[in-house]
């Protein structure tokens, strides 16, 4: 994809990153989860596994439930969030191109962002499906604010590519230009997240710089965060960049945010999965792969103006 990033500085926590050509072409039609969920069925695909081509590569018990347990969370548009009572969004109708493949109905359960590693790790899910970004911290069960061993780590199956944004009140009224800018101010952000890594490892540089140190505020999630802004209580919030555009354009009619500055250590987004669920892994990977083929993987990221985002190959365990 065609973005302007940083070279990666931190190991993130992290949810998307950039989509230059989102914001350029002003078209975004709109526009991470945890160990208690709330159950939103209601995408994914009522296809059989006698005409899905790789149901047969599904572990057995997962083959004969005929659904796939995702968990997610679900207030990020445009990637996912609710609408009339069901799931939406990006990873929704990728995951409803995958139970196609798979013959599988993918089940969207909505928590914590910062408490899915959690959730799948205790077997409430088997999948998380959440703008989550394949890390080496992740893969490892790093946690990336200490260097701790915290858990066993996850495997990722990566199906796209975004960085992180900076979005400031329409008009930039305290002049963000950059990172830089926001040393000795108040940012709020969702906490687990890979902005919550940068903002942090941010405010180390200005410590060391001689500046104030950020004052970071962080929420459970990033309406919450979004509201601080809107409401002058902070200079910004850090996200993912198709979820910046698209509140930067739907927020108040496109009169309460605006985006600023270049997107910041784009990497790509993961499905994980358990580390001793290997056989899902590779039967998702396959699917990816059927679906970037077949071309509907590209359809679905047209009708979300994010091809710029496309990956040509999904990968198992690509991020850095």
């Amino acid at each position: 994809m065609t973005v302007n990033s940083t070279p990666r500085t931190t190991a993130a926590h992290s949810r998307l990153a950039a989509v230059g050509a989102v914001a350029a072409a002003g078209a975004l039609l709109l526009t991470g989860c945890g160990d208690h969920t709330d159950k939103n069925s209601g995408t994914g695909s009522s296809s059989s596994s006698g005409s899905a081509p790789l149901a047969g590569k599904l572990p057995a018990d997962i083959r004969k439930a005929g659904v796939i347990k995702v968990g997610s969370d679900i207030a990020y548009p445009p990637v996912e969030y609710m609408k009339d009572g069901k799931a939406v969004g990006i990873d929704p109708d990728l995951a409803d191109a995958l139970g196609k493949q798979l013959g599988v109905t993918f089940d969207f359960q909505n928590g914590k962002f910062d408490n899915l590693i959690v959730g799948l790790q205790a077997k409430r899910f088997q999948v998380i499906m959440s703008a989550m970004n394949d890390t080496k911290d992740r893969q490892n069960g790093i946690n990336s604010d200490n260097g701790q061993k915290v858990g066993n780590g996850v495997d990722f199956v990566d199906y796209f590519t975004a960085g992180t944004s900076i979005l400031v009140q329409k008009g930039n009224p305290k002049g963000v230009k950059s990172l830089d800018d926001l040393c000795g101010k108040v940012v709020a952000l969702q906490k687990g997240t890979t902005s919550e890594g940068i903002a942090k490892a941010q405010s180390k540089k200005c410590t060391k710089d001689g500046k104030k140190a950020i004052d970071l505020q962080t929420f459970d999630t990033d309406p919450e965060a979004l509201l601080r802004l809107k409401q002058g209580a902070s200079v910004s919030d850090l996200n993912d960049f198709p979820v910046a555009a698209y509140n930067a354009k739907t927020s108040g009619g496109g009169k309460d945010f605006e985006v600023v500055g270049d997107q910041i250590e784009a990497g790509p987004y993961g499905i994980a999965i358990s580390k001793d669920n290997t056989q899902l892994r590779d039967a998702l990977q396959a699917a990816m792969a059927a679906i970037i083929k077949n071309g509907e993987y590209t359809k679905i990221l047209q009708k979300w103006n994010v091809t710029d985002g496309a990956l040509t190959e999904s990968k198992i365990n690509g991020g850095s």
